[in-house]
């Protein structure tokens, strides 16, 4: 189903109309819509006493602190789309495996998946599983009116490998190992974590997401040739199990600008495009049909608001004439990030893009 299309059997919502959705379907805006990536989390004070003492992943599970974390950034910064507070393992560990979100670190898995034997660990993901996802979702379209909700997943590529190196990589001689040397295996393994992403996703969309974000963060460590043939596949399969939804899908990887075409080619109806790459060179790389989503340097938001302006007008002139255009960070909002100047940054994207 195109995503300019409603869905079938259903009225549209009251985000169908939106700065961000109307982007999203590469139609006319009002101005061009603004949300960041990691906009709910460590940057506000808010987040930080509301999450104090608990961990991340228990954080995650527990409806009524999701909504109020997701619902922070869109009362303070007057963003145009809300993300689900989530973590890409999530799923994993819904689905039993031993793992946790260590401070400081980052997700650290027990036991790789290392062997054939191991996939046996990689259940299917019932909605039962995440009952918690259904619950804040519900939660969080009766609070949001028509702001939308972006759901989100860890595409399979990076849950692979979290999966097989056991937590956070530069390198990621595990994973590639595999998908060099056994390619059956990592075929198998990525194939199989296709399958529980997308029904992540479809949890998120049928509790009220009003689009859904493939997060490949680490895909930019992949040749062309190796993402197609190795990596495509799978990330195909997740968006095509969603594509009857008819919500937007976005596609994001950071130093991904090689793989911009493929990206896009995968299915995505949004490409986001980190800041290496401007947007107006991302656009005759992904090719037409396509919008876009980026792609400010999260740096720039330490400098000057003069210098944040005058970043901010290259990536918009860039921009200028897309099919369609969503503000954003080219990776996610830093920690330390003042957040006094991302409420400025979507004060001047508004106003400066006013039609």
């Amino acid at each position: 189903m195109s995503v300019n299309e409603s869905p079938a059997g259903r009225q549209p919502t009251a985000t169908y109309d939106s700065p961000f959705m109307k982007a999203c379907r590469r139609e006319p805006v009002p101005h061009t819509p603004v949300w960041f990536m990691r906009q709910a989390g460590r940057s506000l004070p808010e987040y930080r006493k509301v999450r104090e003492g608990i961990p991340m992943l228990e954080s995650c599970m527990r409806p009524e602190l999701v909504t109020e974390i997701t619902l922070q950034p869109v009362r303070r910064h007057g963003v145009d789309a809300a993300i689900y507070f989530s973590d890409i393992v999530v799923p994993l560990k819904a689905i039993g495996l031993d793992l946790d979100i260590k401070p400081g670190v980052g997700p650290v898995v027990e036991e790789p998946i290392r062997t054939r034997a191991d996939l046996a660990r990689l259940r299917d993901l019932t909605p039962e599983d995440v009952s918690y996802v259904t619950e804040a979702i519900g939660l969080l379209t009766r609070e949001l009116g028509p702001t939308p909700l972006i759901g989100f997943a860890g595409a399979p590529f990076t849950l692979a490998s979290y999966l097989v190196e056991g937590g956070p990589s530069r390198t990621y001689e595990n994973a590639k190992a595999m998908m060099y040397g056994d390619p059956e295996l990592w075929a198998d393994l990525l194939d199989r974590l296709a399958d529980i992403t997308a029904a992540f996703l479809k949890v998120q969309i049928e509790a009220g997401a009003s689009a859904v974000q493939l997060f490949d963060s680490w895909a930019g460590a992949l040749a062309p040739a190796d993402y197609r043939r190795s990596v495509m596949p799978a990330s195909v399969k997740v968006f095509e199990a969603v594509a009857g939804y008819g919500v937007p899908r976005i596609h994001f990887g950071v130093g991904t600008g090689e793989l911009l075409g493929l990206m896009g080619e995968a299915g995505a109806d949004v490409v986001g495009v980190d800041w290496r790459v401007p947007l107006d060179e991302a656009a005759r790389r992904v090719g037409p049909g396509k919008a876009l989503q980026g792609n400010l340097d999260p740096t720039v938001l330490f400098a000057s608001t003069e210098a944040v302006e005058t970043k901010t007008r290259e990536v918009l002139d860039a921009a200028e004439g897309l099919e369609g255009h969503i503000f954003n960070l080219g990776h996610g909002v830093m920690p330390s990030t003042d957040p006094d100047a991302l409420t400025r940054l979507v004060d001047h994207v508004h106003a400066r893009t006013a039609r």
